[in-house]
């Protein structure tokens, strides 16, 4: 048989290795080049030569190409990655901090891990499309990385990386955990962490998500549960701060000081645990610290088989209770009584659909509507399942779908269901409040939203609801106060930026443009911005006379919601704000003014 010297193309092998992907762009390149051609091609060449392309090989990247306003780079290690990412956009705006405002260059910086293919000097493959793809969802002077990434710089490197959620990412398959740094200043507005937050009035404490030590981490999702009873379980005692669900998991996977997390959550107490499933037996460890003085002031450990978790997590509280009682009024130690579901089975899926509903993505909060679904069928007495099957289906209408009325009225079934079964639980109440307001029935939801409130002090979600039904009823000024508390119990909130331009329309609204526009800028540089943010800084600019500023915010809005138009925009006013007519009027000239299109 003649020898084969070359192998026929269709069994030649291609070259894959794995490597870690950073992706760039600039922020309104067309715009800049509109502005000032020359000067812009000048400065982003400068920008490459001088900084960009010298951090890329101080940490042992290779640029693969140019493309136009963008690089993409390949590094062999995650950390050598982010390290330049970092370094570039730590030291991007101070070279462009003397140029006009609407002339300084911003970029934006995806990175990924993931497998790659090689061919003729090129990288291609799913690693390089998501890094393009998180460059894509990063802010100004921003670096997004994948889950993936963050995971392999965990003990390597300090770099406070914020989690902001799963994003469905264009192309992509299923949603993608991002994590988002910024420049300390950036980061600092969003989440107003400059200065440690002011201690409440009364005894303040925050649970840590509590670990989780099984073997399987797929549990991973049971410790979370735990931490969320033992949560929902101090919120009901009225003497006790107690900081949000959404701001203490931010912590997840980290092993923060104690004594920062208090400066950062402005709490005097954390609480810490694990949780350690073994077939139908757990250990549950917890610890509660006095961040102040760094003292212990409680440890326990439970053994317990499962069918006991609710009995566990009640013990746990009161525990808790027990060692800050000297703070607390004897006359409200009362603890309300929860209804914990009938089945494991049902709480267990109850915790899947939490950990859906979190993500923030239209897949999330249909995988959730679905998990939600069958607990309501597993276990039709249990409360709090129907009342976030109807928060997660407003939710979908609000910021996904354009509803044609069924998605509410699933909602609006859903909520008077939970509402007929606990009329005394507070999720309950402030979800059936938010259905009743989208269905026009303003008194009925601040009503429901009010009473949620007096049963539970502590819940952001149960303050922002009755903010957001405030101000889409009119109430603009009545609404402030509890959006500015929901704001001060979970400050770093996945859904922060939601309270963020909440903040910024109901100011707006009243007319408080200066405010208004600070809040909405706030909002457009958090980690997971809202659209609505970007087109609140471009009216607020236009209403304050801010030329410089209307530029800047415009070219930002376009960047990350190229296709908006004043129709689209109308129909959001309309649907959101619909008894606010005179300030939807203004809302609407005034981008008008800035130049969107119809």
């Amino acid at each position: 048989m003649e020898a084969i010297t070359e192998l026929p193309n269709w069994v030649r092998t291609v070259e894959r290795r794995l490597a870690a992907i950073l992706a760039a762009d600039v922020v309104g390149y067309s715009r800049l080049m509109g502005v000032d051609e020359a000067g812009t091609l000048s400065a982003l060449r400068a920008l490459r030569k001088e900084l960009v392309e010298p951090t890329l090989k101080h940490h042992h990247g290779r640029v693969v190409k140019l493309m136009g306003d963008g690089l993409l780079a390949e590094f062999a290690s995650v950390v050598d990655a982010v390290a330049a990412a970092v370094e570039i956009q730590e030291a991007t705006p101070e070279r462009s901090a003397n140029s006009p405002e609407d002339r300084r260059i911003a970029l934006r910086i995806g990175v990924n891990i993931g497998d790659i293919v090689v061919e003729d000097g090129d990288i291609f493959g799913d690693g390089v499309n998501v890094a393009a793809r998180l460059q894509e969802v990063a802010t100004p002077n921003s670096v997004a990385i994948s889950d993936g990434a963050h995971r392999e710089l965990r003990g390597k490197l300090d770099v406070p990386f914020v989690d902001a959620g799963e994003k469905a990412l264009k192309n992509i398959v299923g949603p993608v955990r991002t994590w988002i740094w910024s420049p300390r200043d950036a980061f600092a507005d969003a989440f107003e962490a400059d200065a440690p937050l002011a201690l409440p009035d009364k005894p303040s404490i925050a649970v840590l998500p509590f670990d989780s030590l099984s073997d399987d981490q797929e549990q991973e999702y049971f410790a979370d549960g735990m931490t969320e009873d033992i949560i929902t379980g101090l919120s009901r005692f009225r003497s006790l701060f107690v900081t949000a669900r959404n701001s203490t998991f931010s912590y997840k996977g980290k092993s923060p000081d104690v004594r920062e997390v208090a400066r950062d959550l402005g709490v005097r107490y954390i609480l810490e645990g694990s949780v350690r499933q073994g077939g139908n037996r757990i250990r549950i460890t917890g610890q509660l610290i006095d961040a102040e003085t760094g003292n212990h002031l409680w440890a326990e450990r439970y053994d317990r088989s499962l069918d006991d978790i609710f009995l566990v997590q009640d013990e746990v509280t009161d525990a808790i209770v027990a060692a800050i009682a000297p703070e607390i009024d004897e006359v409200e130690r009362n603890r309300a009584q929860r209804k914990p579901p009938d089945s494991l089975d049902a709480w267990d899926l109850y915790q899947r659909g939490l950990t859906a509903f979190y993500a923030t993505t239209k897949e999330g909060l249909e995988a959730a509507i679905e998990q939600f679904d069958k607990v309501n069928e597993l276990d039709p007495n249990f409360a709090p399942a129907f009342a976030m099957s109807a928060e997660a289906r407003v939710r979908l209408a609000m910021h996904f779908m354009a509803d044609d009325g069924s998605l509410l009225n699933q909602a609006r079934d859903k909520a008077r269901v939970g509402i007929t079964l606990d009329a005394r639980d507070p999720n309950c109440l402030w979800a059936d409040g938010r259905v009743h307001s989208y269905l026009g029935h303003h008194e009925t939801a601040i009503s429901k939203a009010q009473e949620s409130v007096a049963l539970n002090p502590s819940s952001a979600m149960a303050h922002h609801a009755l903010g957001f039904v405030l101000g889409r009823a009119g109430h603009s000024k009545e609404a402030l106060p509890h959006i500015e508390h929901a704001m001060q119990l979970s400050p770093r909130d996945i859904f922060f930026a939601g309270f963020l331009t909440l903040r910024a329309h109901v100011l707006f609204n009243m007319g408080c443009y200066q405010e208004a526009l600070e809040w909405a800028r706030r909002g457009s540089r958090s980690p997971n911005p809202r659209p609505a943010s970007f087109y609140i800084a471009v009216a607020a600019s236009i209403k304050l006379g801010i030329q410089e500023g209307i530029a800047v915010d415009l070219a930002d809005l376009l960047a990350y919601t190229p296709s908006s138009s004043l129709s689209e925009i109308q129909k959001w006013c309309d649907w959101n704000f619909p008894e606010n007519a005179e300030a939807n009027v203004l809302f609407i000239d005034a981008l008008r003014e800035a130049g969107l299109p119809e």
